[in-house]
């Protein structure tokens, strides 16, 4: 079904005055959402602004028409049109009338996770924070279709809202070969979790909007087990879950320490201070500021320790323009992370985070200063790797021909299991290298070692 056909199914449940209208608009595809109010006329919102679609005032028969053509009202006051993603939402009076409905505009939109494919391909868990309307549901609907289709992993949505696979028991084909599970009753929806972790074998889990404690109990649960997770939530960055408490399980837990007069002397601090208290469930965090531009902390761990001594966060920014390469960029480089900060000493003292994959010349490349190193990268994003030696200001240059590498870096975890890539490795003596993940740290130390 295309986005057209969804889109029509949609205005075949509203009044003739507002079909025609909008059906004959020419910014329809831009259209986020339908509002509909007794005695008031009837408004469209569009990406670009609101605007008004008749001069005929909402009746009680209006309403009545568009009710009658969708599926019935939840608990929740929300309802939806089979095979479909759209979702419609009442606001009713005392008497529990219908008196408004919002309809908004589900599309499933395909390329939306370009920003962050190589996030994916790591196998960490994600979390996408984001204020509402902003698109987290458009992007973990889009995440269900690569992780399922494209890399062929087992993948289970909790579908709590019915936003991300519709209203239809037969689930939208934008998310691919995800399977779905809805949930009976919002709060529920931590039961559903765990039973979708026992009873069907996921290799990742898809949850929308995580919201209470129970829930993010559950998610550190699913975690635990060794699912990989991504899931959203309410938040415009990570320093609103370390002020939301039913939600901190989420990155780890905060408590209250007491420290010794010595040990607070040392650190420079109070007394009494906020520290993490266990691991978090989510090792990514993906800050959605618009539509095309992220800002990713790769460590979530490291950041939120961070935070809570009041430090400056290594933050990656991505940002996507359409027909152009997707531009990423690092901020406050005063952490540990900061390419200056890294001596050879840290590089041989962490050589954990790196190994060589092959017996192929398995030492740097000292005599090779004067020359150009060519990489081929192997499931590691090409820009990143991009960025990370025009910082060091390296003399490598990258290639997508695997016959013109002269080495060959990527994901430890990928590296191993494709055989066919390391023989052909052998057959041209081209080194492979591997690192744990795909971070900027760790790419940075195995590339200075290699260039020492």
């Amino acid at each position: 079904m295309t986005r057209d056909e969804d889109l029509d199914k949609l205005l075949e449940t509203f009044p003739f005055f507002i079909h025609q209208y909008i059906s004959q608009h020419i910014y329809k595809d831009k259209i986020i959402e339908i509002v509909m109010d007794l005695g008031r006329r009837p408004e469209a919102r569009f990406s670009i602004g609101p605007e008004y679609l008749s001069q005929k005032l909402i009746s009680w028969q209006d309403l009545e028409y568009t009710t009658k053509r969708i599926s019935k009202f939840n608990n929740e006051n929300r309802a939806g049109i089979e095979r479909t993603l759209h979702r419609i939402s009442c606001i009713r009076n005392r008497q529990f009338l219908i008196t408004g409905l919002t309809c908004r505009i589900g599309r499933a939109i395909f390329g939306t996770i370009s920003l962050a494919r190589d996030l994916l391909e790591s196998g960490q868990s994600i979390l996408i924070l984001g204020k509402p309307g902003v698109g987290k549901t458009t992007i973990i609907r889009e995440i269900a279709r690569v992780l399922s289709d494209e890399m062929g992993k087992r993948v289970i949505i909790v579908d709590t809202s019915n936003e991300i696979a519709g209203n239809s028991d037969i689930p939208h084909p934008g998310i691919g070969r995800a399977r779905r599970m809805q949930v009976a009753q919002t709060d529920l929806q931590h039961q559903v979790m765990i039973e979708a972790v026992e009873n069907h074998m996921p290799q990742v889990i898809i949850i929308d909007e995580i919201g209470t404690e129970l829930e993010a109990l559950a998610a550190r649960t699913i975690a635990e087990k060794g699912v990989q997770l991504v899931g959203t939530t309410h938040g415009h960055c990570l320093e609103n879950l370390i002020k939301n408490p039913p939600l901190t399980d989420l990155i780890g837990g905060i408590q209250y320490v007491t420290l010794s007069d010595e040990e607070a002397k040392r650190r420079k601090t109070q007394k009494s201070i906020l520290e993490r208290k266990g691991y978090p469930a989510f090792q990514i965090a993906i800050e959605i500021n618009e539509e095309n531009s992220w800002t990713i902390h790769e460590n979530v761990q490291e950041s939120i320790d961070l935070l809570l001594r009041g430090q400056f966060v290594v933050t990656q920014n991505r940002v996507f323009i359409q027909n152009q390469k997707t531009s990423i960029k690092y901020k406050n480089f005063q952490s540990t992370t900061l390419f200056n900060n890294l001596h050879t000493s840290d590089i041989f003292r962490n050589s954990e985070s790196w190994s060589v994959v092959n017996n192929n010349m398995p030492t740097p490349f000292r005599n090779r200063q004067q020359t150009t190193l060519v990489i081929y990268s192997y499931s590691l994003s090409f820009n990143l790797l991009k960025e990370v030696i025009t910082k060091l200001n390296l003399n490598i240059t990258l290639t997508k021909e695997l016959k013109k590498a002269s080495l060959i870096i990527g994901l430890k975890k990928h590296l191993n299991q494709n055989l066919k890539l390391q023989k052909l490795a052998d057959q041209k003596k081209i080194p492979i290298y591997g690192v744990n993940r795909s971070s900027i740290y760790q790419i940075t130390k195995l590339l200075q070692f290699i260039r020492l």
